[in-house]
């Protein structure tokens, strides 16, 4: 092994982390805030819209998330009479994919920092005369989310590990140029490369996880 081999196989594949890297930012800005929506219609009053996000949440965690992504990919444009309608550019349709499932795991992770919180919280805001969106915006979602903030450092790490999927769906992402070199030269080096690459991602974000935690006092 050369370093001009290592150099040859490095450039496809960093093209293909850039994917990576794209898929995980359209999917962590769209997932959290979606998630952190279906944590308020499950603790809502009105009982069909809770029941609607429990019946989400339930079905999008119990299914594999690369059945969805098929789904999503083939299994749609398939349909009867409105199939035609519903192709997506593979990318797209991998976003969306990505995007409804873990906007259902934040969705618990948000709903388990809201249960951490102590109800006397509500009470004394209720005492110093806030209203019930200044409860909430002031007082509420800052302690949830710092609550929330490692199991949301953990699940950004599986995210970028699940990008991978993208290579079912015919996406050219990073494992996908991995498997090609590996294909064509007859050497399980790519794969190793690979791994790299995806160990150097994970550190980042966690690195920058970390830092999060320690701004807003976790620790």
């Amino acid at each position: 092994m050369s370093l001009d081999y290592l150099i040859t196989i490095l450039k496809p594949m960093l093209e293909g982390a850039q994917m990576t890297v794209l898929l995980f930012f359209i999917a962590i800005v769209t997932s959290i805030p979606l998630g952190f929506g279906l944590t308020l219609a499950v603790k809502s009053r009105f009982k069909p819209v809770s029941w609607l996000a429990h019946t989400y949440i339930y079905v999008m965690r119990g299914t594999p998330l690369l059945l969805q992504l098929l789904l999503i990919c083939f299994g749609l444009p398939m349909l009867p009479v409105v199939g035609e309608y519903l192709v997506l550019d593979r990318f797209v349709a991998a976003c969306l994919g990505f995007i409804l499932n873990y906007a259902a795991y934040f969705a618990e992770i948000f709903r388990g920092g809201l249960l951490a919180i102590d109800k006397g919280q509500y009470e004394a805001a209720q005492v110093l005369g806030l209203n019930k969106w200044q409860t909430t915006t002031r007082i509420i979602m800052p302690q949830m989310f710092r609550i929330a903030l490692p199991a949301v450092a953990n699940e950004s790490v599986t995210l970028v590990k699940d990008t991978a999927l993208l290579y079912a769906v015919a996406v050219p992402e990073l494992l996908h140029f991995a498997q090609t070199a590996v294909n064509r030269d007859f050497t399980i080096v790519p794969f190793f490369v690979a791994g790299i690459i995806y160990l150097i991602m994970t550190l980042l974000l966690t690195l920058f996880f970390k830092w999060l935690e320690k701004r807003f006092k976790f620790e």
